[in-house]
């Protein structure tokens, strides 16, 4: 599985209106992607979840590699490009991924971590595979998932969750326009 999410910082004046319009408009279009789990089309709204400036993001969760791949040389990427131009695509190895018991996915929290230089690997991404199991099981989580970047060896935790962030969350705050979810329901379960 690869996690993939990229950003486009908006001018202060910017109409986020016009960027609920496009969510609105551009997200049906992903409803049913073959091995796409999900895409979350997400905004920062300057003053609210913390965020001091607007930015608009797409978050995605692919199967396989070559769906990530196919994304890019089909030309779908190029919508992006066109509207806002090139961005950096930051991608992870997604360690664990997990449906949780809640259905609506209103917000996600992004967090990064770095991964210490004499950190017991095997032990580090038991511990986090570990951890992504519990908040997952939380009543308001829709999905979890983490994932590695095994060149900057940094760790990303990934929410969507249908509660409102807290001011006491870590992390970055994102308001889920629109879930696209073709495959999210076939994510495991933990046990009950």
């Amino acid at each position: 599985m690869i996690i993939a999410h990229y950003s486009h910082r908006l001018p202060a004046n910017y109409d986020v209106g016009l960027i609920r319009s496009r969510a609105k408009e551009r997200g049906p279009l992903w409803d049913d992607v073959p091995e796409l789990y999900f895409k979350g089309f997400l905004l920062r709204e300057s003053g609210r979840y913390g965020a001091i400036a607007n930015d608009y993001s797409s978050l995605y969760l692919w199967r396989q590699d070559e769906a990530f791949r196919d994304f890019l040389v089909s030309g779908r990427y190029k919508v992006v490009t066109d509207a806002f131009g090139r961005a950096e695509i930051k991608t992870r190895f997604a360690l664990d991924a997990r449906r949780g018991p809640a259905h609506q996915a209103r917000f996600v929290v992004k967090e990064d971590l770095d991964i210490p230089l004499d950190a017991d690997l095997t032990a580090v991404f038991a511990s986090e595979i570990e951890r992504n199991r519990e908040v997952a099981e939380r009543s308001t989580t829709v999905a979890a998932a983490v994932g590695v970047d095994a060149q900057s060896w940094k760790f990303t935790r990934i929410v969507l969750s249908e509660r409102e962030p807290a001011a006491s969350d870590s992390g970055t705050s994102y308001e889920i326009l629109h879930l696209a979810a073709p495959l999210l329901d076939t994510l495991p379960r933990n046990a009950a």
